[in-house]
C-alpha cells in the first residue's frame, strides 16, 4: 500500500483528492443548508458546456470552463434575485441550456474525443501538475476568504432577511459564494466527473449535518469527511481497478448511510 505513494501520478491524485474534497465539502455545507442541492448538478453540467467549447476551440478545457461556468452561475443568481422564479427553476433552465450547448459544441468538433468522457466520469489518476496548481490557488482563495465571509454566509443561510436588516451585503456575498462555488465545481470535475459532481458536493455536508448539532462543527466535519473519503475512494479504486470518481462517491454514500443509522437511533 505504501509503495503506491512512490508513483508521481498517485501523489498528484492524492493531493488533488484532498484539495477538491476539502473545498467541495466546505462550500457544500452552504448548499445543503440553503436547500440548493440541485445547484451542484446545474453548475457541473454548465461546466460540461464550457469543457465542450474548449475542446471545440482546441484550448485547455478548464481554462474555458471556468469563465463559462462563472457566467452561468451569475445568470442563475440574477434570475433568482430579480424574477419571480425560484432558484431551482433557474438552475433547471440553465442546466438544460448548458448541456444542449455542450452537445452542439461536441458535434461541431467532427471527431469523438476521449477527453470529453474523462470529464464526464472523472479521472483522478490523470490529474496533472497544472491541475494541482489551479486547485492549490483556489484553496488559497478559500482560506483567505473564510475569516471574513464564513460568518456572513452562515448568517444569511439561516436568516437572510435578518442579515439584511443588520446591513450585511447579502446580495454581494451571495454573488461571491456562487462564483467561488462555480470555480470549485469546475476544478473538482477532473476528479469525480460531471455526472457525479452533485453527490460529491452534497454527501459530505449532508453526512455532517446528521452527526453534529452546530453549523461551525458541521463545516469542520464535512471538510474532514470530504478529504478522508477522497483518499479512501482513491485507494480502493486503484486496488480494485474501478472508476475513481464513482468509488469516491460510493465510499461517501457508505459513510452517509452509517450516519443516517446513527441519527435514526438517536431519534
Amino acid at each position: 500500500m505504501i509503495e503506491l505513494l512512490t508513483f508521481p501520478f498517485m501523489q498528484r491524485a492524492l493531493a488533488g483528492g484532498l484539495l477538491v474534497g476539502a473545498m467541495a465539502s466546505y462550500f457544500g455545507v452552504f448548499v445543503v443548508q440553503r436547500r440548493m442541492s440541485f445547484l451542484g448538478a446545474g453548475l457541473s453540467h454548465a461546466a460540461f458546456g464550457g469543457i465542450a467549447l474548449g475542446l471545440l476551440l482546441s484550448l485547455e478545457p478548464l481554462v474555458v470552463a471556468v469563465p463559462f461556468t462563472l457566467g452561468v452561475a451569475m445568470a442563475i443568481n440574477w434570475v433568482r434575485r430579480h424574477t419571480r422564479l425560484a432558484g431551482d427553476t433557474a438552475v433547471g433552465v440553465f442546466f438544460a441550456v448548458a448541456v444542449a450547448l455542450g452537445l452542439v459544441f461536441l458535434s461541431l468538433r467532427r471527431q469523438m474525443s476521449t477527453d470529453a468522457f474523462a470529464y464526464l466520469f472523472g479521472s483522478i489518476l490523470a490529474v496533472s501538475p497544472a491541475d494541482l496548481v489551479i486547485a492549490t490557488a483556489m484553496g488559497a482563495v478559500t482560506l483567505a476568504t473564510t475569516p471574513r465571509l464564513w460568518g456572513r454566509w452562515a448568517y444569511a443561510s439561516f436568516d437572510a432577511e435578518s442579515a439584511r436588516a443588520d446591513r450585511l451585503p447579502v446580495d454581494r456575498d451571495d454573488t461571491l459564494l456562487f462564483a467561488l462555488l462555480a470555480v470549485t465545481i469546475v476544478i473538482s470535475v477532473k476528479v469525480v466527473g460531471i455526472v457525479l459532481m452533485a453527490a460529491f458536493l452534497v454527501i459530505p455536508a449532508a453526512t455532517a449535518r446528521l452527526l453534529v448539532p452546530t453549523f461551525v462543527t458541521m463545516t469542520r466535519v464535512a471538510v474532514a469527511i470530504g478529504m478522508l473519503t477522497a483518499v479512501a475512494g482513491l485507494l480502493v479504486s486503484y486496488l480494485a481497478d474501478v472508476p475513481s470518481g464513482a468509488t469516491i462517491v460510493l465510499v461517501q454514500a457508505v459513510v452517509f448511510l452509517a450516519a443516517a443509522l446513527v441519527d435514526g437511533r438517536r431519534r
